[in-house]
């Protein structure tokens, strides 16, 4: 699937809002490791949550295909990170055809990859100024 520049900014925010640990099994990474992946939980195809902070974790590559090859762990996974209306929110918004259609009509340029771009930036300046090593949440676009 190609990856377009929201997809590398929005993938560089969601591991950088856990200080690029891996959230299942708490490997530390060094900004930019390929080793550590933006995981969906809703698969990327799904352009109504391919951008959504609430769909993505920050997972090495073996916490990665442990959880694609294991839908039902990955379930319960993030069941268990979540509120009931949090989960409740994001299968509502992965039916949302409209936000679907307005995401991919963008094609993940422009406006999306500003935004997070900006985010990125914005986090990593707080961690800078702060010192802060913990989570960072960041602002989805829409």
């Amino acid at each position: 699937m190609l990856t377009t520049p929201a997809d590398y900014w929005f993938s560089r925010c969601v591991r950088e809002r856990v200080n690029w640990v891996c959230e299942n099994c708490g490997t530390q990474y060094h900004e930019g490791d390929q080793g550590l992946h933006c995981s969906h939980f809703i698969g990327r195809g799904t352009w109504a949550t391919r951008f959504e902070p609430l769909n993505a974790y920050s997972h090495c590559f073996g916490c990665h295909m442990k959880f694609e090859g294991n839908p039902h762990d990955f379930v319960g996974w993030v069941q268990a990170r979540m509120t009931d209306t949090m989960y409740a929110l994001l299968m509502e918004l992965s039916r949302n055809v409209m936000r679907g259609k307005e995401y991919k009509r963008s094609k993940g340029k422009g406006e999306i990859a500003k935004h997070y771009k900006t985010e990125f930036e914005r986090m990593q300046a707080l961690r800078a100024i702060t010192g802060l090593t913990g989570r960072i949440e960041f602002v989805g676009w829409i």
